[in-house]
């Protein structure tokens, strides 16, 4: 009528044997999401350095423009010849405009760090979600586990009760 020990321990053993490991089913997701923002994380950073590469091109071509334009206005003080002051003239005019070309590429290439940085920021955010849902899962998990060795406990003392009351029989 009553188990055995050897049986109450063999029930013992299935029912520990019988808690699933835990798995997100969308830990796939989350790793590709993960890479996403590492692939992003490095992106961004190479969009960073062309912009301060492109700063330094603009900042070089500023100074030049300024050592010519210098140059030009000690030579009109000191007294220069026509043909030398339409060379300055010129030499300054191309020089805007590579300077104005430089601007219109470093404005080109914030925009792409920016959008760059938005990319990130979004793969942060939805690495975030992720980890939050598996976070949640793993708590449901938990309590799950715990109500499933409550319940074995309680079944477990339960029959160690009865198997105490058929051996005093």
């Amino acid at each position: 009528m009553g188990k055995t020990i050897e049986e109450a321990m063999e029930v013992t053993n299935k029912a520990v044997m019988e808690v699933k490991k835990f798995r997100f089913s969308m830990e796939t997701v989350l790793h590709y999401r993960e890479q996403l923002l590492d692939t992003l994380r490095i992106e961004h950073a190479a969009a960073i350095a062309r912009v301060r590469e492109q700063e330094a091109v603009v900042a070089a071509l500023q100074q030049r423009f300024d050592e010519v334009n210098e140059e030009y206005r000690d030579r009109k003080q000191q007294g220069m010849t026509i043909a030398d002051a339409v060379g300055y003239d010129l030499i300054l005019r191309v020089q805007e405009k590579e300077i104005e070309k430089a601007r219109e590429t470093l404005a080109l290439r914030k925009r792409e760090e920016e959008s760059k940085r938005n990319e990130v920021i979004h793969a942060k955010t939805d690495k975030a979600t992720i980890e939050k849902l598996k976070e949640k899962k793993w708590k449901l998990y938990q309590k799950s586990v715990q109500k499933s060795e409550e319940q074995f406990i309680d079944e477990f003392v339960s029959n160690a009760r009865v198997m105490a009351g058929a051996a005093v029989h």
